[in-house]
């Protein structure tokens, strides 16, 4: 049976294609091809480094290798004329045929890299990758700033600060070794306390300090390169209704010494009218007026 017209169509239309598909990977054999088993590859500051360039397919036996870097919207040569160029000078080699290794990384280092291959004899001449390199830098000791004392009730802030981690670090307080949670609210352990912690600034911010605030602080900034601390500060909350009030007590006098030498005094009044008063001749009390009848 005679197949439909139209399903002939078809048919022929997918061998044209199944044709086209082949006499166009004939003649892309033999061009130069790349690949790379890690494109974004991670390493920490002065640890070594393999930046992944492969020749899949080639049929130049010689083609020309090049690595570029490209860096704040600069580029510049890192392998060219079958040498290291620039700051990798001494710091890097060409790994197999086509990859490089780079020692002692830094964090100038971090950069987008450029393999780019020419193969004169392939149809195709020219194919390249492109590798980011992340270096990872340890945070060094953050400045902390912590108030010496602060009046129960009132709000306050610690900062803590670091400058030179990469990638940027998080922060975590601690009072007397004991790690502070994001919010006070959320551990019933600190119910009393009314705080909030920022990790990504570094900032502990005290709504409303009380007694139990009261404590050694020290900040932790910590990514994935490691960690760093800076030294204990103490804070202490203080009552400062009390301190109030012994100023105004002293003001009044209330802690002075009542006697005074060389000078007589005058006694409350007696029940009976009299008064009496104590002179420098005479040890006992005498009347200073009569009784009124």
């Amino acid at each position: 049976m005679a197949l439909p017209r139209r399903w002939r169509l078809c048919r022929c239309a997918r061998l044209r294609a199944s044709v086209l598909l082949l006499l166009l990977r004939g003649c892309l054999i033999g061009t130069v091809d790349l690949k790379s088993s890690n494109r974004t590859p991670v390493v920490q500051e002065f640890e070594s480094v393999e930046l992944s360039c492969i020749i899949t397919d080639s049929q130049t036996h010689d083609p020309r290798i090049e690595w570029k870097k490209i860096q704040d919207e600069q580029t510049s040569y890192v392998f060219f004329d079958n040498k290291i160029q620039g700051d990798l000078a001494g710091r890097a080699e060409l790994l197999g045929k086509t990859s490089l290794r780079i020692w002692n990384t830094t964090r100038r280092d971090m950069a987008l890299y450029r393999c780019e291959v020419v193969a004169r004899n392939d149809p195709k001449e020219i194919d390249e990758i492109v590798i980011e390199l992340t270096v990872q830098v340890k945070p060094v000791t953050p400045i902390c700033r912590v108030p010496k004392a602060v009046p129960v009730g009132k709000s306050t802030t610690l900062h803590c600060q670091e400058s030179e981690g990469s990638p940027r670090p998080h922060y975590s307080w601690y009072r007397n070794n004991m790690p502070l949670p994001t919010d006070s609210r959320a551990n019933p352990r600190f119910r009393n306390s009314s705080f909030l912690l920022n990790y990504e600034t570094g900032t502990l911010v005290f709504h409303a300090v009380h007694k139990g605030d009261s404590g050694q602080y020290y900040c932790i900034a910590s990514n994935d390169a490691g960690s760093a601390r800076c030294a204990e500060q103490e804070m202490e909350v203080f009552l400062a209704l009390i301190t109030v009030g012994i100023c105004c007590a002293y003001r009044r006098g209330y802690f002075i010494n009542n006697k005074q030498d060389g000078e007589s005094y005058k006694n409350p009044g007696k029940p009976d009218g009299v008064n009496y008063i104590r002179t420098n001749d005479e040890g006992d009390f005498r009347h200073k007026s009569s009784f009124v009848i």
